[in-house]
């Protein structure tokens, strides 16, 4: 994990990172360079001859005087106010160009507490490596930028250390997330995803933080009727949990939530087996899982004076000889039937579990969200890079999707329209596990409705496409797991 830091002093790190933009003028292009006083004429100049354009993403590299490098990352056309994200993601592209880099000052334009911390997080986001299972070619792959130096006037005001701070948290927890997506489905099997959990709440402090954990095993979810999770994994030689953790801030909690997130660790679309290309992407299928443990990890850290509990089906999704079949029915948790009509529909199964059983907690609950990479339907309609979210309550979603766009996380809302309900009606069970091909992203949405208290608020997070980035890299996404999500709740819950 990379230090962050907050100066308004003498540069000392061996590289310069500052801001580059296009001006009105054909091909012009501007430093921005924030706090940090430069004499740019000669520098404008070189930057020219080299074609840099200033464009968002564009990252360009010359020799510098006073430090060893300097790095100009594009903003894109020239503002006197840039937004929050153009300036996060800036700071990502060039921090992770500067992987093997030991450190590098950020003099971009930091006016602000929330520029400062715009700054920070897209630097630290992106000084991202994940390198864990690499052998002989490891000494290959340089190590993410070491010392990130955010230059600013504001250096010594508390609030914008407080900033830099939640920043290093911020990234902390992303790269858990991104860590558990990117770890092969041989390694992270359910039973191995609540030890690594584990070990992670022990280090944010356990019992002294605020939290408690707990896990159910297969046996124990046969036994209490978590028809959902077990009829997804029980074609696997790798058992199905639950596990489950809970925050209680010190004093009176202000509000309490509850987060549910999907689970599968692999999931090859059971006996509907899915086509072989991209299968390997399926690993993935457990980032709303990591993304609401982890939010709830960060969220403990932050001290925040709300309370959460989070639960976490996880199953692995397998055909074999004792896999469910299609035409199945199992029983959810708490009574409901369903008819598996399609085994790769099996998302919506785990998490009815899992909603169900948070509403049943003995504490009062004031929303519940949950969190799933759950339809290829939602990439058709929202692409690689838009989350989607639905609701039963319009001022739930508004102030998520406040909360959203201050962490520069894009959530776009979607309806539940009625009149698709009735395709999820079954001849022999309460309910199917899928209906109307088309709309498919809603009729899911749809589903996991009919688990949820009317009068509860709640979201439904679908984050199929952009959890796991298959293409290239940009602003602070790496390739791979992204950590989507957890940036949205955990500002959500600091606004609550």
């Amino acid at each position: 994990m990379s230090t962050l830091k907050i100066s308004d002093g003498v540069l000392k790190d061996e590289v310069l990172v500052l801001g580059l933009a296009m001006t009105n003028t054909k091909g012009g292009i501007a430093i921005e360079s924030g706090d940090l006083a430069l004499d740019s004429k000669a520098i404008l100049a070189s930057l020219v001859d080299m074609g840099a354009t200033g464009a968002a993403d564009e990252v360009v590299k010359i020799p510098g005087s006073a430090v060893r490098m300097m790095v100009f990352t594009g903003l894109g056309k020239k503002t006197n106010a840039y937004s929050h994200e153009v300036l996060r993601r800036a700071a990502g592209a060039a921090s992770r160009s500067l992987a093997g880099t030991s450190g590098a000052t950020f003099a971009l334009p930091t006016g602000s507490l929330e520029n400062v911390s715009a700054v920070a997080e897209g630097a630290a986001l992106g000084a991202y490596v994940f390198s864990e299972f690499r052998g002989s070619s490891k000494g290959d792959h340089k190590p993410a930028l070491k010392t990130i130096t955010v230059f600013s006037d504001l250096a010594s005001n508390a609030e914008a250390k407080t900033r830099i701070t939640r920043a290093k948290i911020i990234a902390d927890y992303t790269f858990l997330v991104r860590d558990l997506i990117n770890t092969p489905p041989s390694h992270l099997t359910p039973d191995t995803f609540t030890k690594k959990l584990s070990a992670a709440f022990k280090a944010v402090g356990g019992a002294q933080a605020g939290l408690k954990i707990s896990i159910l095993d297969e046996k124990q979810l046969k036994s209490q009727g978590f028809g959902g999770i077990i009829g997804v994994g029980q074609g696997s030689a790798n058992p199905p949990r639950l596990l489950h953790i809970s925050y209680t801030p010190k004093g009176v909690a202000k509000k309490r939530f509850a987060f549910v997130g999907k689970g599968i660790t692999f999931d090859t679309g059971g006996l509907n087996l899915k086509p072989g290309l991209g299968m390997e992407a399926m690993k993935s299928d457990m980032s709303g899982a990591a993304a609401v443990c982890a939010a709830t990890l960060a969220i403990a850290e932050m001290k925040l004076p709300i309370a959460i509990e989070t639960w976490a089906p996880l199953a692995e999704n397998m055909p074999s000889d004792t896999a469910t079949r299609p035409s199945d029915i199992i029983t959810i948790y708490g009574g409901k039937t369903i008819e598996v009509l399609n085994p790769d529909a099996e998302g919506r199964l785990v998490l009815a579990d899992g909603l169900v059983k948070a509403q049943a907690s003995k504490f009062k609950l004031d929303g519940i969200i949950d969190v799933a990479t759950l339809t290829g339907a939602q990439v058709i309609a929202l692409g690689t890079r838009t989350s989607a979210v639905m609701t039963n309550n319009e001022d739930f979603r508004d102030a998520f999707l406040e909360a959203s766009a201050k962490s520069g996380e894009q959530f776009w809302p979607m309806p539940l329209p009625q009149e698709l309900r009735a395709s999820l009606d079954s001849p022999v069970a309460d309910m199917a596990n899928i209906g109307e091909k088309n709309g498919g992203m809603l009729v899911a949405g749809l589903f996991l409705r009919e688990f949820i208290n009317p009068e509860l608020p709640w979201l439904h997070l679908d984050i199929a496409g952009p959890a796991f980035n298959t293409g290239k890299a940009h602003g602070y996404t790496p390739v791979g797991g992204s950590g989507i999500a957890l940036r949205s709740l955990i500002t959500l819950i600091e606004g609550a």
